[in-house]
Formats: structure tokens, C-alpha cells, sequence
């Protein structure tokens, strides 16, 4: 699929735009004080979060295999996957936060506790980072522009491969501590 410049220009500022967008009314959203009563199913979201961040991290293995055989349309289905899983597991999130308090990590041990905060704050920070690479990703893609895209992806799949795993780990780590 060939498209303008004018069109790309266009699609480049939308992607920014969400880049930006996306992680700023998150985190507007969690800064909310008064809390949103939307259930007592919403306690079950983290547990959901920690299911959905373990199915993309398989499908993000699995398309990168699918990429390697040289099976580009079971390739695209995993990706595809992983950016719906990606999508379900934002609109969770947020739920889950402006509905419930924040859990309080409980381990007294230092080292644990470092090593939590260590990967919640990497997680954090590469999980708003990797929303304009992913874009990007995808944008390529269905465009067509394949060197481009696999020369995004080459810092998108670590990033987002990353984010998925230390968002098990930091669940699995919380855990113990939700009410």
C-alpha cells in the first residue's frame, strides 16, 4: 500500500499524538483521588492484568518465530494479538486504578523491596516509551514500508517484550499484598 506524503505526514502526527495522549490521561485517570465505584469485580483486574501481560508476551515470542520462518501471516496474527491483548490490558488497568485503592508493596526485605521498585519503575517508564515505537510498528506494517518497520522493531520487540515479563513479575511480586 502506497501512500502520500501529505497522508503520512498526517499518520506521523496522529501516532505523536497518541504517544503523548495515551500515557498522559492514564495517568490523569490514576491521579483521580475520589474513586469510581464500578463493582466488586473490579478487585479480580490485577489478577486479569497479570493473565493478559503472560498471553502477550507469548504472542510477542511467537510472532518474532513466526518472523524468523518466514511466515508472515501467522507473524501479523501474533503481533496482531499482542496489540489487542496490549489494548484490553490498558483499558483494565485503568478500570482497575480509578475504581480501587493502590496496593501497598508489604515485603520488609530490602533487597526485595529494591528490586520490586526497580522493575515497577522500569516497567512504568518503558511502558509509556514503547506506545510510540509500537505505532510506529504497526503503522509500517500495514503500509507496507517493511524496512522501516523492521527498523523500528528492532527497539519496539525488546521494549514491549520487556514490559510484558516485568509486568508478570511485578504482579506476581504484589500479589500476596491485594485485599
Amino acid at each position: 500500500m502506497q501512500i502520500g506524503a501529505d497522508k503520512q505526514q498526517t499518520y506521523n502526527r496522529w501516532i505523536n499524538i497518541l504517544a503523548v495522549g495515551i500515557p498522559l490521561v492514564v495517568a490523569l485517570l490514576l491521579g483521580i483521588r475520589q474513586k469510581i465505584y464500578l463493582g466488586e469485580w473490579t478487585k479480580t483486574l490485577p489478577h486479569l492484568n497479570g493473565v493478559i501481560n503472560s498471553a502477550t508476551a507469548i504472542f510477542l515470542i511467537t510472532g518474532r518465530y513466526y518472523i524468523k520462518q518466514r511466515n508472515i501471516s501467522m507473524h501479523r496474527r501474533a503481533m496482531t494479538m499482542a496489540f489487542i491483548l496490549g489494548s484490553v490490558f490498558l483499558v483494565s488497568y485503568v478500570l482497575y486504578h480509578i475504581s480501587n485503592d493502590s496496593t501497598r508493596f508489604g515485603a520488609e526485605n530490602l533487597l526485595i523491596r529494591g528490586i520490586y521498585y526497580f522493575l515497577l519503575v522500569s516497567h512504568i517508564v518503558l511502558s509509556v516509551v514503547v506506545v510510540w515505537f509500537v505505532l510506529r510498528a504497526i503503522y509500517f506494517a500495514l503500509t507496507n514500508q517493511i524496512p522501516a518497520h523492521k527498523r523500528v522493531v528492532r527497539y519496539a520487540y525488546p521494549i514491549w517484550l520487556y514490559v510484558s515479563i516485568t509486568g508478570v513479575v511485578v504482579y506476581l511480586m504484589i500479589s500476596p499484598y491485594y485485599v
